[in-house]
């Protein structure tokens, strides 16, 4: 009976370790990504700001930046 409860404490210990180990781990992997992410919006930003300034600017060299990138448009 000694034997069985001390057999449960330790399964119980170690599945917590296991856990944080789990929840450490993907915690990491989750910042990461966020911080990523937030890398990955600013320079979408910057870009669309200056995509809209060159096509004020000067239409023609958006017009061929969105033929580069998206194929030719069909209002030709």
């Amino acid at each position: 009976m000694l034997r069985t409860l001390f057999m449960i404490g330790l399964m119980a210990l170690v599945g917590l370790f296991a856990l944080k180990v789990f929840f450490g781990v993907f915690a990491g992997l989750l910042a990461v990504f966020f911080v990523l992410a937030g890398f990955a919006i600013k320079v979408l930003i910057i870009g669309a700001i200056a995509y809209f300034i060159i096509r004020i600017v000067s239409p023609d060299t958006a017009r061929s930046l969105t033929d580069r990138f998206s194929g030719p448009s069909a209002s030709m």
